[in-house]
């Protein structure tokens, strides 16, 4: 047992200490101000508590300095096992002890939610203070956007916020069925909502039947163009459930699960396989608190996952039994053979790529690694030939919607890491209609020319976000208006919207680097930043601006008013037609006498 020297409160401690039963539980070790500062699961209770404080000389330093902040311990006996594993977790998520190993907050990652309503709509969200169904969490955005455009093609949903009484554009485009206005009946509407949770659960098989069963009595019934169209739709998701399958159907419902870490981190990779398909798969870095094993870390994500997750699945797959996990939660296969040892080789692929990108990213982001942040911008310097080292790097990148609320978006790097108090909006303002090459030339124009006058320092290298059109550009602007001589280099994307080439020169030349390559990661993620950056500041304007009417141009009357009204009477012409009362009835008199004016000018009521 500890002294006094170690923790002046052991004395108190020892006497809880023989208080504390030999059941199975979870305890909580609190400071002096009665923070929580540790969350633990034992399956002898009395055991585990008082090995903190016996062989401390053999503890690791952060176990010495938990132990030596210790003021009172909490604990709660369970009937079971499972009980303690699931109270921990729980436990954890709602303090968030200083020396527990947590999983970054699952309110960061992306769900798709099929809300809890009369007529469910399906939402892309990062946060569950909506009601209803969650699936996932998905790794990015991207996919999860993918996922969601695949679905809109297949099935007919609304994703009004307020239903009205008769059919929008969306059912005019074929987007909707407008149980609205009563074309599609509840029946119908939920039997789609069904079909999308479906899809979402991994079960592609029954779906797939009802759709050729449909398609082949349209066939029989002559109508051919609508059994044309279904498929094509079958098509889609017979594709899409063939891009997503990795093993053979016969593994239904599993959960993988593998771990790397170092000497500070662990790195997680989860993967939730249904029907041979990877539904999602995504991982997590863990920062190391108590030097934990990779069992121990283990034992305590692995429930996390499984509730982030809503997880159906009774067995997991991993690269080593885990002893605190019992096996009436979860059948462990440590040992698999088949088709499951090809799901764990993948999920180690995962984690192993994962670990590296986490690595490289702490390296471009953390001062202690600023040397090797240097020596890849030497690299660039090298490789583009630039006579300094790019110290300063602007990008830039267009955002609009077929011309519509058309933006730019820069971004300024110093020494390899984003600079933030330097990143600068513009709205465009000399061009009309969708064109990205006189966009991006008004912006450089006005960013430089601005410097110019200011006398402030130039960038040491300018990246534009795409290729030989862009590139072009921008050497006209600073060379033939603005007489500067500023390095520019283009980041180009595949199909897929992904990060492909660096261009240099003049005509342009490919850089060849490896998507591996550090460098490749620095020059990726100034790309997707100045494109995150530049695409906010468009929605934030689109929202803005995306509700106007003649009403909201009337002195005193908001955009909701204004959509409240054309809810009421289906347009302004209807508006116009209604008395004083009937607007009275609807806003109020006030409102109602504005806006009565407002439309009747020449006759205004006082």
């Amino acid at each position: 047992m500890i002294d006094s020297s170690i923790n002046k409160n052991i004395d108190r401690i020892a006497l809880r200490l023989k208080t504390i039963p030999e059941n199975p539980g979870v305890y909580q070790h609190l400071d002096a101000s009665g923070t929580v500062i540790y969350v633990g699961k034992a399956r002898n209770l009395q055991r585990r508590v008082a090995s903190y404080f016996s062989h401390y000389d053999d503890k690791s330093a952060k176990i010495k300095m938990l132990v030596r902040n210790i003021y009172d311990i909490r604990v709660t006996v369970v009937a079971t096992e499972i009980d303690a594993l699931l109270l921990e977790n729980s436990l954890i998520k709602r303090y968030q002890p200083r020396y527990n190993s947590m999983l970054k907050d699952d309110k960061s990652y992306p769900y798709l939610c099929i809300t809890d309503e009369e007529y469910p709509r399906l939402l892309y969200t990062r946060n569950h203070k909506i009601k209803g169904q969650y699936f996932g969490p998905y790794p990015n955005g991207r996919i999860l956007r993918e996922l969601q455009d695949i679905i809109r093609q297949l099935f007919q949903y609304r994703t009004c916020n307020m239903m009205g009484n008769r059919p929008c554009m969306k059912h005019q485009i074929g987007l909707c069925g407008a149980p609205c206005a009563g074309k599609q009946t509840k029946e119908d509407y939920h039997t789609t909502i069904e079909n999308i949770r479906r899809i979402l659960k991994g079960d592609f098989g029954e779906i797939l039947d009802n759709m050729k069963e449909r398609m082949f009595a349209l066939a029989a019934d002559l109508r051919f163009e609508e059994a044309d169209a279904l498929k094509k739709k079958i098509h889609l998701l017979e594709e899409y459930q063939s891009r997503s399958t990795v093993v053979d159907t016969n593994v239904k419902d599993v959960d993988v699960v593998s771990i790397l870490s170092d000497d500070k981190y662990a790195y997680v990779n989860f993967m939730r396989i249904k029907n041979g398909s990877i539904i999602y798969s995504f991982s997590h870095e863990i920062k190391k608190q108590l030097d934990e094993t990779d069992s121990e870390i283990l034992a305590t994500v692995i429930p996390d996952l499984h509730e982030q997750t809503r997880s159906t699945a009774r067995e997991v797959i991993l690269p080593f039994r885990v002893a605190d996990i019992p096996e009436d939660y979860l059948q462990q296969n440590a040992d698999p053979k088949g088709d499951r040892r090809k799901l764990l080789e993948l999920s180690l692929r995962n984690v192993e790529i994962y670990q590296k990108q986490c690595r490289h990213q702490r390296a471009l982001t953390e001062g202690e690694a600023a040397p090797q942040a240097v020596k890849l911008l030497e690299r660039i310097q090298k490789a583009l030939q630039l006579p300094t080292l790019p110290m300063d790097i602007e990008c830039f990148d267009n955002s609009n919607i077929q011309g519509a609320y058309p933006v730019a978006g820069m971004v300024r790097f110093t020494g390899g890491k984003p600079n933030r108090k330097e990143y600068r909006k513009f709205n465009i303002k000399t061009v009309e209609g969708p064109d990205d090459y006189a966009s991006m030339a008004e912006v450089i124009e006005r960013r430089y020319r601005r410097l110019k006058e200011e006398g402030s320092k130039m960038p040491d290298l300018l990246i534009v976000d795409g290729g030989e059109g862009q590139m072009e550009m921008a050497r006209r602007v600073l060379r033939d208006q603005l007489n500067l001589d500023i390095p520019i280099a283009g980041l180009a994307k595949d199909d897929r919207h992904r990060t492909s080439q660096l261009l240099y020169g003049f005509p342009p030349a490919v850089v060849g680097l490896k998507p591996t390559d550090p460098l490749f990661h620095l020059l990726e993620q100034i790309q997707n930043e100045v494109h995150r950056f530049a695409i906010t500041f468009h929605k934030e304007k689109r929202s803005k601006g995306t509700f106007r009417t003649s009403l909201t141009d009337i002195p005193g009357i908001g955009p909701k008013t204004a959509h409240d009204l054309l809810l009421r009477f289906g347009s302004v012409k209807q508006i116009q037609i209604q008395t004083l009362a009937d607007l009275t009835d609807a806003l109020g008199p006030a409102k109602a006498r504005i806006v009565y004016n407002h439309l009747h000018p020449e006759n205004p009521i006082l």
